[in-house]
């Protein structure tokens, strides 16, 4: 059965291909493909040592990860590959339960997001409120960047690094006297090239020059400096055989919680991701289809010994700006990274801990979204205390806590936000003014109207019933106006019912105009509340129905 490229489960290169691809747009994605490499080349191992691997799983993940993810994503131009926002996640899962562990929860988050995918979950993903992923992300950019003091500063310290933030301040405190001047030189040179590269020639390979140069100052002055040859034995110049760890029921269970934080994650960063890319293209991805091919890149990473893999937003804005065509370039991105793993890997080994630590702070520092920061500070109070809350629970407590707990906090406020919407008038706002008795019908004041505008649900049924109890006139036919009620749930279902079945019992009846088909379903749903509830279509059926109610 042949799969339309148009179809919500296609992958992107279909669209691309049926477009029509020839060498010029080859051209275009070989050249943004390599211009992406080179970026993803040092930062992959960055992310590997910081996320406590050793740095070709970085590469692994890039390659296997990344070709997976472009090949079957549902993005044209996402780039997949370790991210920093992960780092550290997979350091806490592998103090925990060791690399297997992290390879299984890799896995079973891979079959998690292929489930999402799936399910057309993908949508749900993008209603995080915004206070919480910016204040998430900025809490990994503060603990992404206290994990790199060690090597930014060259310390040795007297046991293993705490993965807590507080007992790891305490712990590099205690090492400062076992500062090394030259590693501190080699991280300020690489942030300082970094940093100026960044601002006149923003289009160089700025990463690879910095770490190159960097490289070349420590070996050619024999810096006293750690590499990652010396700690890591140098990288290995070919990919390993896939392979799958021993698990059994209990062990998956023990992993159960952090698959999830992976999953949730990874779908967070990878879907942001591809909004990023969506905004500066104005193309569209496909949320679903995204999330099966993160899933799938997943799995094949842990099965090859790499590390969680997801989009990644700066490198996949790279490949925008690059000139990319289609998926094409991030495919070719993992080429070329194989390419130079099995060429570059003895001088890979070259390559000074202090150096990546200054890439990594740069990283961090990139992060941390001040200019969004300091407006949801300056605006509404409710937004900062959301961010704010979730920033210190991600750094004191845990990733997975953070994103729930802000998430709960951002749901609260939106719920108290829309109930302040909820409005019943009668010729004048009752819910502003308590004293003013609603209007009857012309000619008749045995039939009074009621309008309600806005959401009725959970949140804003307190405020409806509270503006109803306080009705002064006792009509024996109430028109409830619903034509400006957006949506209804249970909750205002009940608040309605409940108010029919107080009617009743002062033998009055109830009639519902102006509501939305599904609104009206609800409404006939509630058994209590149905049968004390008579429906038409607009205001004049609904006076003419009330008038034959009168007569009859």
């Amino acid at each position: 059965m042949s799969v339309s490229s148009d179809a919500p489960f296609a992958p992107k290169l279909l669209s691309v291909w049926r477009e029509g691809y020839g060498a010029n747009e080859f051209r275009k994605d070989a050249i943004a493909g390599l211009t992406v490499a080179i970026v993803a080349l040092p930062l992959s191992m960055a992310i590997a040592i910081a996320s406590g691997a050793s740095p070709e799983k970085g590469l692994y993940t890039a390659i296997i990860g990344g070709f997976l993810i472009s090949a079957f994503g549902g993005s044209r131009y996402q780039i997949g590959g370790p991210a920093g926002a992960f780092i550290v996640l997979v350091a806490t899962i592998v103090e925990r339960h060791g690399y297997d562990g992290l390879l299984l929860a890799t896995m079973m988050a891979g079959a998690m997001m292929i489930a999402l995918g799936a399910f057309r979950l993908g949508t749900l993903i993008k209603f995080i409120p915004q206070p919480v992923t910016i204040g998430f992300t900025a809490g990994i950019a503060v603990i992404i960047f206290a994990s790199q003091i060690k090597d930014l500063l060259g310390l040795t310290l007297a046991g293993k690094e705490p993965g807590a933030l507080l007992p790891k301040l305490q712990a590099l405190g205690a090492a400062i006297s076992s500062i090394n001047p030259a590693a501190v030189g080699i991280a300020l040179l690489t942030m300082l090239t970094i940093s100026i590269i960044k601002r006149y020639r923003p289009h160089w390979p700025v990463l690879l020059i910095a770490v190159t140069l960097a490289s070349s100052v420590a070996y050619f002055f024999n810096l006293p400096v750690e590499t990652i040859g010396s700690r890591f034995g140098g990288v290995p110049s070919s990919l390993p055989a896939p392979s799958l760890r021993a698990f059994d029921l209990a062990r998956l269970g023990a992993l159960l919680p952090d698959a999830m934080a992976i999953a949730l994650l990874g779908s967070i960063e990878s879907l942001l991701s591809a909004v990023v890319a969506d905004s500066m293209t104005g193309r569209r991805h496909r949320s679903n289809t995204e999330l099966v091919a993160q899933g799938m890149a997943n799995i094949a990473s842990a099965l090859f010994g790499g590390i969680t893999a997801t989009g990644t937003i700066a490198r996949t804005a790279t490949n925008v700006r690059a000139g990319a065509h289609g998926p094409v370039s991030g495919m070719l991105h993992a080429v070329y990274l194989l390419g130079f793993m099995l060429l570059l890997a003895p001088l890979m080994a070259k390559i000074p801990l202090a150096a990546l630590a200054g890439l990594l702070a740069i990283v961090a520092w990139n992060m941390a979204e001040k200019h969004v920061i300091l407006s949801l500070l300056r605006g509404h109070g409710a937004d900062a205390a959301v961010m704010l809350a979730t920033f210190l629970i991600t750094i004191f407590r845990d990733l997975t806590e953070g994103i729930l707990v802000g998430v709960v906090l951002g749901s609260i406020l939106f719920s108290v936000r829309m109930a302040r919407l909820v409005e019943v008038t009668s010729g004048s706002s009752l819910a502003d003014n308590t004293s003013e008795a609603p209007v009857a019908e012309p000619g008749d004041d045995r039939i009074v109207t009621y309008r309600i505008a806005g959401p009725l649900f959970f949140g804003s049924t307190p405020r409806f019933g509270d503006v109803m109890s306080r009705i002064g006139i006792r009509p024996q036919v109430y028109l409830l106006d619903l034509t400006a009620v957006p949506l209804i749930d249970a909750s205002g279902a009940e608040a309605i019912g409940a108010f029919a079945r107080q009617a009743k019992g002062q033998q009055a009846n109830v009639i519902v105009f102006g509501a939305r088909r599904d609104i009206a379903d609800a409404l006939r749903h509630d058994e209590q509340g149905g049968a004390l509830l008579a429906f038409a279509a607009n205001q004049p059926e609904a006076q003419a129905a009330a008038r034959r109610l009168l007569q009859g």
